[in-house]
């Protein structure tokens, strides 16, 4: 039996585990070592600049390529391809039958899962719908926009109502309409009861989504836990405007005090803030404005991955 830090893999706590997974291409080890505990009903990204493993290593949970070391399970099953039903599964290289109707194409994907024709083009119907596709149901996939497009592939994904759904990069080529219809289907796919698993190198879908996320980096996993925590890797950051300038001031701040303008800025002690904030009262400096500001989960990426790695990321 699988276990990973002392925590049973089998436990019907986790909906996807994986132990020291390693996958080799020729000489190289694009995935190497990784770990992971994915909660059952949670929304889990695994984050990294491109060419991080992240694909490759949705594929060996999947069961669709097979590890060179490593265990995982997926959904209690040691052999990921014993859930398979139980999975909805976007690539990251899209793939419709350009002559098949929307509708059709949702049910279609659905039928490979075991759902019967009549119940997905029903179901079909109702999701269009609520995508604000309904007046795309009897139209040919070739006819759609990219986006239109991929909203029927995820749908196609999801109609069979899975128990875990597996998204590679979903949000790659939307505009930020489709993106907007996509993060609320993923969360209403979550509350539904379903666990989502999802990679991406842009960090702001991320940041809103997520319940838990895993980051990678040249194949290893390099942070696991909530995005509070990833932030949290980072200390805040205080700006201070004084009443007056005055450069004498300087004295009683931080040592890592820079000027800002006619304010200063510098990194939130470990004792708080309140220290300081007495010394700059006492010496009749005043407060003209004070921020406390939390580093983003852009700022904790670039830190965990570092900057070089994380220039994917960025240009995104």
């Amino acid at each position: 039996m699988l276990t990973i830090q002392g925590m049973t893999a089998g436990n019907q706590e986790w909906a996807v585990t994986a132990a020291g997974l390693v996958k080799r291409f020729e000489d190289r080890r694009v995935v190497d070592g990784i770990d992971l505990m994915v909660p059952r009903g949670a929304i889990y990204g695994v984050l990294g600049p491109n060419g991080a493993g992240k694909t490759t290593t949705l594929r060996m949970l999947l069961g669709i390529i097979e590890p060179d070391e490593g265990a995982r399970t997926l959904l209690g099953e040691a052999s990921p391809r014993d859930a398979s039903d139980r999975v909805g599964y976007l690539p990251e290289e899209r793939g419709l039958y350009p002559a098949m109707k929307a509708r059709e194409a949702i049910a279609f994907m659905g039928a490979l899962r075991g759902l019967s024709w009549s119940e997905g083009r029903r179901r079909a119907a109702t999701m269009l719908e609520e995508a604000g596709l309904g007046h795309a149901i009897d139209e040919k996939v070739r006819k759609l926009s990219k986006g239109m497009a991929q909203i029927v592939q995820l749908l196609g994904s999801v109609v069979h109502r899975p128990d875990l759904i597996v998204l590679d990069e979903p949000f790659s080529g939307l505009d930020p309409v489709n993106q907007e219809k996509l993060e609320a289907l993923i969360v209403a796919e979550r509350d539904r009861g379903a666990t989502i698993l999802f990679s991406t190198h842009v960090m702001a879908h991320a940041e809103r989504l997520c319940d838990r996320l895993a980051i990678i980096a040249g194949g290893k996993r390099r942070f696991e836990g909530t995005v509070d925590e990833a932030r949290g890797t980072l200390p805040a950051q205080v700006h201070y405007q004084p009443q007056r300038p005055d450069p004498a001031l300087a004295a009683l701040l931080p040592a890592d005090a820079r000027g800002e303008g006619e304010g200063w800025r510098f990194t939130l002690p470990p004792g708080g803030i309140e220290p300081v904030l007495v010394r700059l009262i006492a010496a009749d400096h005043g407060i003209a404005g004070l921020t406390i500001e939390r580093p983003g989960l852009h700022e904790a990426f670039v830190r965990i991955v570092g900057g070089r790695a994380a220039t994917g990321e960025a240009a995104a």
